[in-house]
Order: C-alpha cells, then structure tokens, then sequence
C-alpha cells in the first residue's frame, strides 16, 4: 500500500449502508461482514495493486484473473476494503477460488447481479459519502456552537473540557508542563491507556517536562526535528490524542475516545484554539501598563505622570502613515504596521494610522505599502507638537513621492540669534490676520517651495483650494508672496507653529 495515501473526501462508508440499498441487489458471499468504504475503483488488471490507494470498494468482472489466490493477497496488501465481482459478461457465477480466496485473506466480497451496472455502484456509494458528510458537518457545527457557549461560562477552561468529553463521549484532561491535570472530564480510562496519554503528552511537548523523568526525550537541539502538535495511539479499542496548545505554557489536551470519527479531530481542533486563548496569559507586564495609563488618564492625571507606566517613557516619536495604494486603514493593518515599526501603540484615524513610539526604539525605517511621516522625538509633555511634526512629514512625503519623510528640527543658525520669547511675539503679530486654515496652507506651500500641486497633495485638497487660500493669505497680510524676503519672514514665523498656532482659532484640514 502507498505510504502516504490521500485523505479521504468524506467520512468511510460502512459497508452495511451499501449492502442496505436493496436497488442494488449486492450480495455478501465471503469474508468478514464489516468494511469502512473510501473510494470505489474499477479495473480489470490481473494486478491492479500500483493504481490503489487504500479503502477501494474495487470493482471487477474477472476478464484476467487466473489465480484467485495471489489476486486476493495482492488486493488486501494494496489495503483494498473490499471486493465487488460482476456475474456476466465473463464468468457465469463467481469463481469458487476466488470465494475461498476471500475467506481466507479475509477481504469481503460482494456479488453484483448482472442487471447491476458498476457505475450504479460507484454513484449509490458516492451519495452515501454526501450524506455522511453532511451529517458529519452538521455534528461538527453543533459542537462548535456548544464549545463557543462554554467558553464564555465564568469557568470557561473546564465548561470548555466538559462539553468536548460530552461531543467525543470520551476522557478530556488538560495537562500542565510537568505532567499535572489541570482540569479533567469524563470517565477515566484504562490503566494502560492512561501511561499511553502521558507518553503522548510528552512526544508534543517534550521540552515543557521535567528532566529527571527517564522517559523524557532529550530538549531539543539543533538538527532535531520541531515537536509535533499533535499525536495519536491506540489501546485496547480506545482511542487516544494529544494536542499541544498554543500560548507559550508548555499546556496539552490529552483525549481517550471509544472511536475515531473523522469529524473528532475538527472538534478536537476547535478545542485547542479555545483552550490556547483561555489559557493564554490574557495581559502582560507591558498591557497592564497601558491599560492603568489609561485609566488615569481618563481620571484627569497629567501626561507626564502616566509616561512611566508606558515603558521607556523619557522620549517619545509619532508616527504617521497612509497607505500607499490609497486604500482606508483598518485597527488590523494598522496593528500590524505598528509591530513592524516596535510599538503596540498604534491608532486609525480616518485613513491616517498613528504609532507612538518609546525612546528605546530603533530608528523608523520605510515599510512596504506605506508612506510615513516621522517626528523628532519629544518629551510626553510635547506629544502634540509632535503629531503635528508626523502630520506634516507624511504630507510632505505623499507631495514629494518618497516612502519616509522625518521631521528636521530647526539647526538654529540666524533664528537662534532672536530670544525665544520675542520671536514668538512677533510671529503673533506678524500672522495675527490669518486664520485656520490659512497659516497651515501658508507654510505648507512654503516649505513646497510654492509648488501647487505639491502642496495639494500634501494637505489633500484640490489645487484650486490652495490657490485661493494663498491669495486670500497675501491679501490679508498686505504683501507680495513672490518677494524673497517675505518669503524668509514668513517662513521664520510658521516654522515652528505648533498645533494651536500663532494666529485665530485652530482646526484640522
């Protein structure tokens, strides 16, 4: 029989649900009355064993077969299930040879009468597996929908053991990395079939096991081959399983089932993953910190005295980012880019995502699919001025086409020579007449070296809009914006406006 044959495409078919379909007229005339149905085959080699897969209901009418007894070993070697011989058009009556063949290789064998045509055979059998797997679906729906329920019990992990014993009618036990039973279900099985779980518990997770046991295979080493998550034995007619849960506690789920339906691994399946999130540790060190961060935020602390709670609070970097075919971000994606950049700290604003990123962090890097504008990295204190930093890079990296635009602080130079107060006070001055938002065009359009259609872009509005948003500025402040020197000015005094700005009232684009 091939080593690895191909699984079936539904659960097996007793071979008493065929025999049932009196239409069909078949009739057992030897060996054993039960046989689990995969596949129907037909063929009429005097060996068909290289083109069998295991589980065939095979189909023939004898036309080369000369010696019963070989023909019957090689059909039960192949893992044939069972043979279905046609009377007519070459053999009145089935050969004796081949019943005594049957019998003593112990391969049933079926008698199809003449007026029974093999593709009726092949189409009753291929129903019964429609059926069967309906019915399997419907159970295993079922089971799901009853596993769901426990797990949001109060006490999810053993409501959750107790329906999967009730689904598989068998033992449920879930088993700590040294070996304990955490919570168990069920009727406790054999004695052997019970050192047969344990061994199967450790063939999964073998490293989670104390070392002192001599029955635990050596940790795992370089050139040794990953643990299996799952893994299967037998005993004395009891089926066993073992399955490693997800979620880094060395945990396992050790099952003791009187059979093996095809669905009970699905279920068993939906089990793992319920019991991997249960069992996960559900916040660690860093979550618990943000969550106490937010709470007393919500309860009016200062930013500065909740920065600690968030890990290496002393400096901190906002990131903003848009995706670069144009398509909206979602809380998944915008999760995901904030894991790629090194922070849990992600948020989606419209179609803008947001990433708060520690002091500790390595530096921002272009990422695939994204445009991103970076901040200078800032105290908690200045966290505002800050995204106002991030949101103006990205603007200036979507006008300008690049992937990553990082905020560059001002070198100081000619403006150093102005205190810091008096500068401020004649920017406040100078900018007094606009309102938003006009000085947030201006410097835009400033720093875009008075290009249009960058700027557009960069505030994602039409041309037209900036156009006249530039004229209504240089109409406000009575000067000529094509002069140099107005320019340099003007610049000076929006360069470093932060968020509220220097002139009227302050709101977003």
């Amino acid at each position: 029989m091939p080593d690895s044959p191909a699984g079936p495409p539904a659960p097996p078919i007793p071979l008493a649900e065929l025999l049932g379909r009196e239409e069909l007229g078949l009739r057992r005339i030897a060996g054993p009355d039960h046989a689990d149905l995969l596949w129907v085959h037909t063929s009429e080699m005097a060996d068909p064993y290289p083109y069998l897969l295991g589980g065939e209901l095979l189909l023939t009418a004898g036309v080369q077969l000369t010696d019963a007894d070989t023909y019957v070993a090689r059909l039960v070697e192949a893992g044939a299930a069972a043979l279905g011989f046609g009377v007519a058009p070459v053999h009145d009556t089935v050969p004796a040879a081949l019943v005594e063949a049957c019998d003593r290789h112990g391969l049933p064998l079926l008698e199809v009468p003449r007026e029974t045509r093999f593709a009726a055979v092949a189409r009753a059998v291929w129903r019964l597996m429609a059926e069967a797997r309906h019915r399997e679906l419907r159970r295993v729906t079922r089971a799901q929908q009853a596993l769901a329920t426990a797990a949001a019990r109060p006490d999810p992990v053993p409501a959750v053991l107790r329906q999967l014993a009730v689904q598989l009618e068998g033992r449920v036990a879930l088993l700590t990395a040294d070996g304990g039973v955490l919570h168990a279900a069920g009727g406790r099985p054999a004695p052997d079939a019970q050192t047969a779980l344990a061994r199967l518990a450790r063939v999964v997770a073998p490293a989670t096991q104390s070392a002192a046991s001599p029955a635990t295979p050596p940790a795992a080493s370089p050139g040794r081959k990953p643990n299996p998550s799952s893994a299967t034995d037998t005993r004395g007619g009891t089926h066993l399983f073992a399955y490693a849960l997800g979620g880094g506690q060395g945990l396992v789920l050790t099952l003791a089932t009187p059979r093996r339906d095809s669905g009970d691994h699905t279920v068993a399946g939906i089990a793992v993953v319920l019991l991997s999130l249960l069992t996960a540790p559900h916040q660690g060190a860093d979550a618990a910190g943000r969550s106490a961060a937010l709470v007393r935020l919500l309860l009016g602390a200062a930013p500065q005295e909740v920065a600690p709670l968030l890990g290496d609070g002393d400096s901190w970097t906002v990131v903003h980012a848009r995706r670069a075919d144009g398509a909206p971000a979602d809380p998944l994606n915008a999760g995901a880019l904030g894991t790629a950049l090194g922070s849990a700290l992600s948020d989606v604003d419209r179609e803008t995502v947001r990433v708060l990123l520690p002091g500790s962090h390595e530096p921002v890097t272009a990422q695939p699919g994204w445009t991103l504008g970076v901040s200078e990295r800032v105290p908690v204190t200045a966290l505002p001025a800050a995204d106002t930093q991030a949101s103006r890079a990205l603007g200036h990296a979507e006008a300008t086409r690049t992937p990553l635009t990082a905020h560059r602080p001002g070198a100081g130079g000619l403006a150093g020579l102005v205190p810091a107060d008096r500068a401020e006070a004649h920017a406040r001055a100078l900018l007094a007449p606009l309102s938003e938002p006009l000085p947030e065009t201006l410097r835009c359009w400033l720093s875009l070296h008075g290009s249009w259609d960058r700027t557009a872009v960069a505030l994602r509005v039409h041309r037209n809009t900036v156009r006249q948003r530039i004229a209504r500025c240089a109409a406000l402040l009575d000067v000529d914006l094509d002069d140099m020197d107005v320019r340099t000015e003007l610049w000076f005094a929006l360069r470093d406006r932060g968020p509220a700005g220097y002139g009227g009232r302050a709101h977003g684009r």
